[in-house]
């Protein structure tokens, strides 16, 4: 496996130099930014497209720093009730998908998208309780849009041999593991998890079982790493739903953190084990989204900890399984 990192957290230095740092630290490779919330500080999307020559540098500046690109990122919400939002998203998505085919790379790393929870709404509702029914007939209403505009993504998709790794994201309509099978099932293979750890934690998924669930359909396309740790004596008082601010640390039920600080190594060794059992050898992208410490030092920490966790060779055959 990878050591890999969203490069977003550096977005005020240049891409050669993010690379030069991160290659530093011991990091093989990168994932980046070219639309939605993460931005494209390190790939414009637009301007890169369909030129040659363009794609050419920039594997010429990967190739020189010895790093890869696990996927490009294009987070937003493609399934918006606002109609420019959702054509914005959408056209961010596709443009994504054609230019990873150009690079070569074989992910693009998403989000599922919410719509409203009826056909005059004007603001995305995340549905989180069957009742009363009005909830329950929204949450049919919201699938059978996404169903149907992720068929068509994913038909786009496969056209360019590109996976669609989908983060399990609350506020989104895929949001946990049953939710991200469904949509798989409705679309196609292509159509799969990014698999990021950080959102199960405080909902109390079992992380190292989410993996297992999806692995057993192929379903990890991609994955972040990424912490988080809950704190019970505000989750005691108010559970996880918690609004309050992200940047008033002190108060949150939970908080993002970088690797080690939410779970500790044992507990990171063991998600890295799981993975490896349902044949997941990608990159393993750090998202750093902690508030409690720099991007440099948090990346660096995260990369200190899964530098001990990943493995770098292949298993060999188990010799002590045969017979005498």
């Amino acid at each position: 496996m990878d050591i890999g990192v969203l490069t977003v957290p550096l977005g005020d230095e240049s891409l050669d130099d993010a690379l030069d740092y991160l290659a530093g630290i011991g990091v093989d490779a990168v994932e980046l930014g070219c639309g939605g919330f993460p931005g494209e500080d390190h790939l414009d999307r637009e301007a890169v497209l369909d030129d040659e020559r363009a794609h050419a540098a920039l594997r010429e500046t990967l190739d020189a720093h010895d790093l890869r690109v696990s996927a490009l990122a294009t987070h937003n919400n493609p399934l918006h009730p606002d109609g420019e939002r959702a054509d914005r998203a959408d056209r961010e998505l596709r443009e994504a998908v054609r230019l990873a085919d150009q690079l070569d790379v074989g992910t693009v790393t998403c989000f599922s998208g919410l719509p409203a929870g009826s056909p005059d709404g004007s603001v995305p509702n995340w549905i989180t309780a069957p009742w009363p029914e009005e909830h329950a007939e929204a949450l049919e209403f919201q699938w059978e849009l996404a169903v149907d505009y992720w068929r068509d993504l994913a038909a786009h998709a496969d056209d360019h041999g590109v996976d669609l790794a989908i983060e399990m994201h609350p506020n989104m309509l895929v949001y946990e593991p049953d939710g991200m099978l469904r949509l798989r099932e409705a679309t196609n293979d292509r159509v799969g998890a990014n698999f990021d750890p950080s959102h199960l934690y405080w909902q109390g998924i079992d992380v190292t079982h989410a993996i297992r669930v999806l692995g057993r359909e192929d379903a990890i396309h991609h994955v972040h790493a990424k912490d988080t740790k809950v704190y019970d004596e505000h989750a005691r008082r108010k559970g996880v739903l918690d609004t309050t601010s992200y940047a008033d640390t002190s108060e949150r039920s939970w908080l993002f953190r970088s690797i080690g600080y939410g779970h500790d190594e044992a507990h990171w060794k063991d998600v890295v084990s799981a993975l490896r059992m349902t044949g997941y050898e990608g990159a393993l992208s750090i998202e750093h989204e902690d508030a409690l410490t720099s991007s440099r030092e948090g990346l660096e920490k995260a990369v200190d900890v899964l530098g001990r966790a990943v493995f770098e060779t292949t298993p060999g055959d188990a010799y002590w399984a045969g017979g005498e």
